[in-house]
């Protein structure tokens, strides 16, 4: 017997798992849910406003510490009319999907990366967790999903995806890294990046190019191939190198070591088999936040990380068709801007 093959689940494999009954879901899949090696997930039809974030621990469910008394201070309902998720908030909502892994398949959550280039804070929780993000091997039961939108509100609805799940045969394997470094050489007069406008109006999760730039963010301009970070303020920027992933690869951005910078770079992290290699190169788009105090980026400063690791099989389609929105990206705003 011919031992199946370890790493990130491809789509063909999540497929099957639905139609086993190992991922189930509220309503059937959307068209464009599963990608090439990670599924979206849903939102449910209620969000509750929690005093603050928190892990259930190994001993207990997500319902049963939101029955606490003081945790869940507002439960608002999700229609299809939409319900404003407010910045400087914490959220908890139940996902569509609810998983029972088989042995030997193990779970990573992410942002979507139009959640993060909007700011958007998520991460997936689930009963008897200890981590946020990942979920153990032969999990049975429901997701929930932690939003925090930092600097824009956001008007969400049942079925908006805000984030997605990788699922993987075997431990973890990495087989090689890409150090990610800032750009900051201006070409043309262009922007090398943009900085998010406080007081911005609210984001509509089904606008898809119905925001105005000049609305929510405004061009930054390197002074001598360096910009100043204002401490918390949102920034957007691109990397110098272009990357790609093969297909028969997955990646995923990590931060590098805190040493190098007091900033947080990236939130949302998974790059799909195919990501750059049919449109002459992308570059990584950086979701940018300095720490306490103003920092200096200069151009070709490090300032993530590309891991990459096997696929457990061949995709049947590769990143770069009609429903990716970031292929052979140079500096790009979220689709949600036109």
């Amino acid at each position: 017997m011919v031992e199946p093959r370890q790493g990130v689940l491809p789509d063909g494999e999540l497929k099957e798992l639905f139609e086993k009954g190992s991922i189930s879901a509220d309503r059937p899949l959307d068209a464009d849910q599963i990608q090439p090696a990670s599924l979206d997930l849903r939102l449910g039809t209620v969000a509750y406003r929690i005093r603050a974030s928190f892990l259930p621990g190994d001993r207990r469910r997500v319902a049963d510490v939101l029955e606490e008394p003081g945790l869940a201070l507002h439960e608002i309902p999700l229609t299809d009319a939409g319900a404003v998720l407010e910045t400087g908030c914490v959220y908890l909502v139940p996902l569509m999907e609810t998983v029972r892994l088989p042995e030997g398949i193990s779970g990573r959550a992410n942002p979507k990366s139009s959640t993060g280039r909007i700011d958007v804070f998520t991460r997936l929780v689930t009963d008897r967790a200890n981590a946020f993000d990942d979920i153990q091997e032969g999990y049975d039961g429901p997701l929930w999903l932690e939003i925090s939108p930092r600097t824009y509100s956001i008007l969400a609805r049942p079925g908006d995806r805000l984030a997605q799940l990788r699922l993987r045969r075997g431990k973890p394997q990495n087989v090689s890294d890409l150090i990610v470094s800032i750009d900051m050489e201006a070409a043309d007069g262009k922007p090398v990046g943009w900085r998010a406008k406080h007081h911005a109006g609210l984001i509509d999760l089904r606008a898809i190019g119905g925001h105005e730039v000049a609305d929510y963010w405004e061009p930054l301009f390197p002074h001598k191939g360096r910009v100043v970070l204002n401490p918390e303020d949102f920034y957007i920027l691109a990397s110098r190198e272009s990357v790609s992933v093969a297909p028969g690869q997955a990646a995923e951005m990590a931060p590098v070591a805190p040493e190098l910078g007091e900033f947080r770079a990236h939130y949302a992290g998974f790059f799909d088999p195919g990501f750059g290699t049919n449109a002459g190169g992308s570059r990584a788009v950086l979701e940018v936040r300095s720490r306490d105090v103003p920092f200096i980026l200069e151009h070709g400063q490090p300032v993530a990380k590309l891991v990459y690791e096997d696929m457990a099989g061949d995709p049947a389609a590769l990143y770069g068709g009609k429903s990716s929105n970031y292929q052979g990206q140079r500096l790009k705003l979220s689709k949600h801007f036109a």
